[in-house]
Formats: C-alpha cells, sequence, structure tokens
C-alpha cells in the first residue's frame, strides 16, 4: 500500500560514490585547464626565442598567447573552486535526502561552450599567425 507523501529517499553509499568521482572529474578538468594554459603562455615565449635566434621568422602577437594561456590558468582555478562548491551542495543535498536532480548540469554546460569559444579563438590565432 502506498503512503503520501512517499518516504524520503535514502541515499546509499553508491550515491555518494558516484558524487565523488563526479567532483574528481570537475577537478581533472580543471587540472587540464590550467596545464593547457601553462603550454600556451610559454608557447609565445618559444616563439620569442626562435624569433630571436632566427630574425628570418617574425612571429606576428606573440603576447596574445599568454592572454590566452592566463585566461585559461584562471579558467582553471575557477572550475575547481566551483566543482568544490558544487561538490559541498551535492553531498548535503544527498544527506538531507534529496535524491531528486531534473535539471541539466549547468556547470557542465558553460564549460563546454567557453571551450568550445577557447577553440575557436586558438583556431582563428593559429590561422591568422
Amino acid at each position: 500500500m502506498n503512503s503520501w507523501p512517499p518516504p524520503p529517499n535514502n541515499p546509499s553509499a553508491s550515491d555518494y560514490l558516484a558524487a565523488e568521482r563526479t567532483f574528481l572529474a570537475w577537478i581533472r578538468t580543471g587540472i587540464a585547464f590550467m596545464g593547457f594554459g601553462f603550454v600556451i603562455a610559454r608557447f609565445g615565449l618559444f616563439l620569442q626565442r626562435l624569433a630571436f635566434l632566427s630574425p628570418a621568422v617574425a612571429p606576428h602577437h606573440e603576447g596574445l598567447s599568454i592572454w590566452f594561456g592566463t585566461s585559461m590558468i584562471v579558467m582553471g582555478v575557477a572550475t575547481n573552486c566551483f566543482s568544490a562548491w558544487h561538490h559541498v551542495r551535492l553531498v548535503r543535498q544527498l544527506s538531507q535526502g534529496d535524491t531528486t536532480f531534473a535539471e541539466p548540469s549547468k556547470p557542465a554546460i558553460a564549460v563546454a561552450l567557453v571551450l568550445a569559444v577557447v577553440g575557436l579563438a586558438l583556431a582563428i590565432y593559429l590561422i591568422w599567425v
């Protein structure tokens, strides 16, 4: 016999472990942002060295890669901070018995859109240079 209101859902250990795996995936994404940003920023220094060693090769806008790289590093830091906040909120919801998550992941959509824009900007930069 069904009772109304329905009893609260008690999250199991697998729910908490799934939240932990998701959190770690976000952390890996943030670290990848920072690593990729570092490589992009150092690419500008490589172009400066190349121009110094070989005057025939003149890099265009070598400072732009430093800005792209720094912005990727900042995005990585922001991703890690947001993922920590989101993980704490999710674990709190699970502890209160709330296991209904009907909305799509807004952070994942935002990261995908930002990556698409950054990728497009980098492609234009590489074609332009």
